[in-house]
């Protein structure tokens, strides 16, 4: 912190996920002073193109707050990313060139418990985009999953996504029971599994996701197959959740655009251990942040 006065640091929190990046910028006490939005920062995707989506939000923010370009020199980044899992993808964010006066760069799972709980004890499961589970129990940060779509990221809007046009392909060749959804989801590639296929050369892991919210849609009608769908990743999540409380947490914190429509269909046993976040991401990220003062 050279001759920055702790008075005028600023903090910056980044929640960098498949779809989309939210940024948080606060004074050294906590206020919020503005927020920005952007597109996909998973920089296993596309290293730019995440790096670029986290300095768009951030001049949003920035643009929010009414702040200039000569205030990144007081500027201390948390960036919660997904797809930073490994250490190869680590280094070439780290690397990339940030004009921050310092940079605290974790997954967003670890952002996301480090808000959930205020940095206590505690466990998530986020499940947006993509998934992952994490542990932050007697100092130790562990994670579970994420491994990326679509290998992993069980219970994610991905996997969701792609179960369901799976399904819906089924359908349309008479092998499954057709429902309004899955005629909706062939509706999208005009009725041609053909066009599917083209379609999957270049989806990314946020285009599987996008189908989210078409079957949550049809969650609300009764539809068989969004009931389905939705169940599957309701035991995804309890899978992921028994293994954190096997961990030690007594608690685990659900995030992300698909939680609280997963949350009414986790089974009896694990529902008790189910909790919503006190703080989101982009706090846990702004916590990171003050860490390196």
């Amino acid at each position: 912190m050279t001759n920055i006065r702790k008075e005028d640091v600023l903090l910056l929190g980044v929640d960098g996920g498949g779809t989309s990046c939210r940024a948080r910028i606060s004074d050294i006490n906590g206020a919020t002073l503005g927020e920005g939005f952007a597109g996909s920062a998973n920089p296993r995707t596309g290293l730019d193109s995440a790096c670029n989506a986290i300095m768009q939000a951030t001049r949003a923010a920035m643009d929010n707050a009414r702040l200039k370009e000569n205030d990144f020199d007081r500027m201390y980044a948390g960036l919660g990313l997904a797809g930073v899992n490994q250490q190869k993808e680590r280094d070439m964010v780290l690397g990339w060139g940030f004009p921050f006066a310092g940079v605290f760069l974790e997954t967003d799972a670890y952002a996301a418990c480090m808000g959930a709980f205020e940095g206590k004890d505690g466990a998530i499961l986020i499940l947006g985009t993509g998934s992952c589970g994490a542990s932050f129990l007697n100092g130790e940060m562990r994670t579970l999953g994420g491994w990326g779509f679509p290998v992993s990221d069980h219970g994610s809007g991905a996997s969701l996504g792609l179960a369901a046009i799976r399904y819906s392909l089924l359908a349309h060749e008479g092998m499954k029971e057709s429902t309004p959804l899955s005629k909706a989801i062939m509706a999208t590639f005009d009725n041609t599994p053909e066009n599917a296929v083209a379609w999957q050369d270049s989806a990314l892991p946020r285009d599987y996701g996008s189908y989210g919210p078409l079957i949550v849609e049809h969650l609300g009608y009764g539809d068989k197959l969004a009931e389905q769908l939705i169940q599957e990743s309701a035991n995804d999540a309890a899978m992921m959740i028994r293994v954190l409380h096997q961990r030690g947490a007594n608690k685990c914190a659900l995030v992300g655009g698909l939680s609280e429509f997963v949350l009414p269909w986790l089974p009896e046993d694990v529902s008790p251990l189910a909790t919503l976040p006190k703080g989101d991401a982009m706090h846990g990220a702004l916590l990171m942040a003050k860490s390196l003062l």
